[in-house]
Order: structure tokens, then sequence, then C-alpha cells
């Protein structure tokens, strides 16, 4: 089963028309552009995906537009996540998941809750999803660090929560996690400039943002990590390294949209309060793709 997540995932971004409604074509084509170009799997509906400016009929609308263009190719994932435990639940629950081979869940946000409260958060969703489950923790944006101890925890207590996807931005606390992990539990990177590394200290692989844009270098860098050639993969972590800094340096996902304006794949229309990429970071976007 775990093996499913071997490899690049891609954290999708939903493109949106100018009147930002969600622009379903682009995303069919971002999806294909992807699976064609060598993108192990698929996240939908993370924080690149803007979740949490989502109704809950466009994202069963969006569920539905990856499904059909995927069509079976490689497997999905689908954030399902927050910081009301019950709500979480509920709408595992209630959505669909036919089609789903994973869940994607983020640490819970603003609450600031004990590393106890994180855990007893995913005991509950992990008894109640019928599904595997990744955990995700991203600190930068949750105010608050799950603790390796917790995640090991976790690991080690709940059969269908299979890993995590760490955006710690902490080469320790990677470390730590590859060190005493569970042989079968996957360590997968959030961090794009650190993905490689991890890969090559065990790591499964990555859920990343820039790949979807040059999934082709990405998923091939990614893929020779895993094989142990590592001088081979940085020539292509070196390549890209100007891009990730450039999409990560306002905010996400502005900035890969703006990668996708420049590749023409969609627009780069964000719903407030994130607002687009300014002009200075386009230029120097645009201006990397040109030389690529």
């Amino acid at each position: 089963m775990n093996s499913k997540f071997l490899g690049t995932g891609v954290a999708l971004v939903t493109p949106f028309k100018t009147d930002l409604s969600v622009d379903h074509e682009a995303l069919t084509n971002i999806v294909n552009f992807n699976i064609d170009n060598g993108t192990d799997y698929l996240v939908i509906c993370g924080t690149t995906g803007e979740s949490v400016t989502i109704t809950k009929q466009e994202k069963q609308d969006i569920i539905e537009t990856i499904s059909k263009a995927n069509n079976g190719r490689v497997p999905l994932v689908l954030g399902i996540g927050g910081s009301n435990t019950m709500q979480v639940i509920e709408e595992i629950k209630t959505t669909n998941l036919n089609g789903m081979d994973a869940i994607l869940s983020v640490s819970p946000y603003y609450t600031k809750p004990t590393q106890e409260g994180i855990y007893q958060h995913f005991k509950a969703i992990s008894e109640a999803s019928p599904i595997p489950i990744i955990l995700y923790n991203v600190p930068g944006r949750t105010s608050k660090n799950m603790e390796p101890e917790t995640t090991l925890r976790l690991a080690n207590d709940f059969d269908n929560i299979i890993g995590i996807k760490e955006a710690c931005n902490n080469v320790a606390q990677y470390l730590k996690l590859l060190k005493d992990k569970p042989e079968d539990f996957l360590i997968i990177s959030g961090d794009d400039d650190l993905a490689l590394g991890v890969v090559l200290a065990g790591g499964a692989g990555v859920i990343s943002v820039i790949g979807q844009a040059f999934p082709k270098e990405f998923s091939n860098m990614i893929r020779l990590g895993l094989e142990g050639h590592a001088k081979e993969a940085y020539k292509l972590h070196f390549k890209l390294m100007d891009v990730i800094g450039y999409i990560f340096e306002e905010n996400n996902p502005s900035g890969i949209k703006a990668v996708f304006e420049a590749l023409n794949l969609c627009q780069d229309t964000v719903r407030l309060p994130l607002v687009p990429a300014s002009k200075g970071l386009k230029d120097k976007i645009v201006g990397y793709i040109n030389q690529y």
C-alpha cells in the first residue's frame, strides 16, 4: 500500500478564472501535464489548492474534475483537515472517498493544542477514516510544531496512519523521524528546498509545490535520489533552486500561479486575502523560465 506514495506527489493548485470561479479546463490541463511528465501522485485541495477559500460544492466539483482527468492513472490524496476535530470527522464520513487512496490531514492550526491534543485529534481521525491517512506538519502555518515524539507515537499506534508530510524546514527533525520511524512509515518532505536531502537520507519522496510546474525535472530528481544517485540528482536540484526560492518569496500559491501563468497553463488569479505575485517577482519568474 505505502509504495503508492514513493516519489513525487504534487499539491495541486486550484486555477481560477478572472471572475474567481474555478477554471476546470485549466485544472484538467494541469493534471494531464503532470501525469504525462512523470508525477507519481496528486494531492487535491491542500494548502496550495487554497482549500480554506473553497466551498463544499466547489471541493466536490474539483474532486470530480481531477478524478475524471486522472482516470485511474496515478494515486489520489484528498486534503481533509482543520482545527475542529468533530468537523474533520464529519467531512470524512460524508465525503465520497471512492477513488481516493489516502487522506492528507493537517495538524490543527490557530488553536495551538498541546502535543497530547494533537495526538488525540489524529487518534479520533484515524478511528473515523476508512482509508489511509498521511499526517501533515507545517508549523509555519499552524503556529504549533508536531514534535517527532508525537508523530512517532501516532505511527506506532495506528496502522492506517501510514506517513507524514513533514514541512518543519528543520533538518534535525527530519533526521530524528528517519532514525526512529517504523520501517514502513513514510517520511515525505513538504519542503521543496530540502526534499532531495531528505530522500537521500531515507525519505520516501516529496509532496511538492514547484514539482507541478516542472514535473519531468523534479520527479527525475527525486527518482535519482531514491536510487542513490546523489551527484546526478543535485544537478537537477541546482537547476531548480532559484525558482523554488521565488515561488515562496511572497506567498504560496501566488508564486506557483505566477509560474503557471508564464507557462500558459492557468491565470495567476487567487482569492482574497491572497493577492497575485508582485510585478517584481513575476519579472524574476519570467526571466528564469526564459533562461530555463
